[in-house]
């Protein structure tokens, strides 16, 4: 059976890392939207925030970096990491989960990870994630406030990451058993 699970979250929530960790765990390919979105903003020698607002612009960015998404979900056995992925993936992906933590929570993260200040982190955040709604909004006609599309939603400020990776180590080994079995 192919395996297809769609990651969402809102920046600096985790996606990436237990999107990671769950296709290492389960011997998945691992796809990142977000990855292919910053590779792309690096060849245009813009930063990620410029990349955001020409993306606004162009909808043929988002469109190009959707459509691998669904053409990797389509080959099946696969972990699918983005901003859009369990819309985009709505109808493909076998779980559909979303990562989420308060704005300051994933500041502080995004501060400590890419070594900028919290109130750089910040706006950036906030922007990008306005940019994100916009253009989901403009594009696809996405709410990405509705939240019912998902089987799972995790709060990230609200667990330690060792119970978050193994509640989904256990939910999708859980999830395996139950479709192998019906």
């Amino acid at each position: 059976m192919k395996l297809v699970i769609a990651i969402s979250g809102r920046p600096g929530a985790g996606k990436t890392t237990y999107a990671k960790e769950i296709a290492s765990f389960f011997n998945l390919r691992y796809v990142s939207s977000g990855m292919l979105f910053r590779q792309l903003a690096e060849e245009r020698g813009v930063s990620l925030l410029e990349f955001h607002k020409m993306a606004e612009k162009d909808f043929e960015i988002d469109k190009a970096i959707d459509e691998r998404a669904l053409e990797e979900a389509r080959k099946g056995d696969v972990v699918v990491d983005g901003h859009l992925a369990g819309w985009v993936l709505r109808d493909i992906a076998d779980l559909k989960i979303f990562f989420t933590a308060p704005l300051e929570i994933r500041a502080t993260r995004v501060a400590a990870r890419d070594g900028v200040s919290y109130e750089e982190a910040f706006r950036e955040l906030k922007a990008r994630e306005e940019s994100n709604k916009l253009r989901a909004r403009l594009i696809y006609g996405f709410d990405l406030d509705d939240l019912s599309i998902f089987d799972v939603i995790f709060n990230t400020n609200k667990l330690s990451k060792e119970v978050i990776s193994e509640t989904l180590k256990t939910l999708i080994s859980k999830f395996i058993e139950h479709r192998a079995s019906g």
